[in-house]
Order: C-alpha cells, then structure tokens, then sequence
C-alpha cells in the first residue's frame, strides 16, 4: 500500500527535534510522499531545507499563508513571486481565505488571493487552497478564475455536500484528512456523494490528528487512519483508497515536478 500526504508541515517546530524519526514512521505505514505547504517567509528556510534533505519524498510549495497576510504584505508577496520564477515548486500554496481569527486584513486576502492564483496560472502550477470560515466567498474567487487551466485541493474539506460538489465541478480535488474520523463529523454523509476520483488525503500534520489521537501532536505515519475511514464510508479495501487518491495526487502536482 502506498499513501502520499498532500498537506504536511513536517517543517515547523513541532518537528524540529524528530522529522526524522516522523519521516521513517511515515514511510514504514506506507506515506510515500509528502507535500510541504509554505507559511511564509519566516518558516521557509526550514521547509527547504527539509525538501534538501529529502529530496526525493518531500516537495516544497510555495505561498503565502491567508493567516500571515497583513496590512502591508507587499514584499512578502514579491518575495513568493520571485521565488516562483527562480525554481519549480510543487504548487502555489498554501493561501486563500481565513476569516475564523481576524477579518482586519480581509481586503489584503482577498487582494493576495487573486495575486497567488495568477502567478499558478502564469507558471502553470496548481494551487493548495486554505478557506476556514470563508467556503463560500473562496469557491467565488476560484469560480471567477476557472477557465479551465487552474487546478488544485481544497485542504481541509470539511463543510456541507453542495459545497464539495461546487468545489468538485471547478476541477478541484477535496484534501481530507483527520478531521473526516470525528465522531460528530458530517464528511462520512457528504462524502459518499463524492466520487473517489475527487478526493486526495492529507494529515495538516502537526494540526488535526485523526480520532485515536485527538490533543496529540499529528504526523503523516498516521495518515492510514484516514484511508481506512474513507473505505469504510466507501465500502472498500483501503488498499484501494490508497492507489486511487495517489493517482489523484499525482496527476495535480506530477506536471509541476516534470
């Protein structure tokens, strides 16, 4: 069985002392690869260093996170375009919108939002999207880019069935992860209206462990209780579940590594 984690932050703090450790668990449960959303300019020596040292498992994004935007983000949006024109990354991500915390920089967002997904149109990337609080208003500003060349994940899907079907009708894919195991979760219901090639896994490690975890600190090795919850709402093998959603992985970030 072979998983591939879309959404990791292998990179932060709460790895420093043991990636590797965390790594080797992760390839031992079966993770393959592992996809490295961008924070900002502060974190990003560590994301690449990471990718440095793994080259061949781990592949950087680049981005700037919604929750880091601020009144005057102009030269650290300048800082993602030029970095985005120096080498490959595997996507543009992850950015979008969060309103959940603060909406004083909602303008901003909104303004580096649109910025971000032109440059993933430019450098013909795909784009790994964060929206907490703000499903609505994000699908609006991919609907009003979509035509027909911008790809990319939805991270963290966790919201109602007509949002998934409008996200899955732009061409985007739904990342799922820990979250999809709670026990109050509405995902097992709406997922079973969402065709498996719509759906890719991810664990947002360190954030959101899966059910056994809860309070803990995530990590990708655990990435096959999400699998193993997707076949079950699904009626499958897990093996299955893992051959199709990497498929789907591959084919979003596979032409920007090429």
């Amino acid at each position: 069985m072979e998983l591939i984690d879309t959404h990791c932050h292998l990179y932060v703090p709460a790895f420093a002392e043991d990636v590797d450790a965390v790594i080797h668990r992760a390839q031992t449960a079966g993770v393959r690869r592992f996809y490295l959303p961008a924070i900002d300019r502060e974190t990003e020596d560590s994301l690449l260093e990471l990718e440095k040292r793994y080259p061949d498992i781990c592949f950087a994004m680049q981005g700037l996170h919604p929750g880091s935007v601020k009144a005057d983000s102009v030269d650290a949006l300048k800082h993602v375009e030029e970095s985005l024109s120096s080498r490959r990354f595997a996507a543009v991500g992850e950015i979008g919108l969060d309103f959940y915390w603060d909406r004083s920089f909602e303008k901003e967002q909104y303004q580096a939002f649109h910025q971000q997904i032109d440059w993933a149109l430019r450098f013909d990337l795909p784009i790994v999207i964060h929206s907490r609080d703000s499903i609505a208003q994000t699908i609006a500003v991919v609907e009003e880019h979509q035509k027909g060349k911008l790809r990319g994940i939805f991270h963290c899907f966790n919201e109602d069935e007509e949002s998934a079907k409008k996200i899955v009708s732009l061409g985007f894919y739904l990342g799922i992860g820990g979250t999809v195991t709670y026990k109050n979760s509405k995902l097992p219901g709406v997922l079973k209206s969402i065709g498996m090639e719509n759906i890719v896994l991810e664990t947002d490690s360190p954030y959101l462990p899966p059910a056994p975890y809860r309070g803990k600190r995530n990590e990708s090795s655990w990435l096959v209780y999400v699998a193993a919850k997707l076949a079950e709402i699904k009626g499958m093998e897990i093996e299955e579940v893992a051959g199709i959603t990497s498929a789907n992985a591959m084919k979003i970030f596979s032409k920007a590594e090429g």
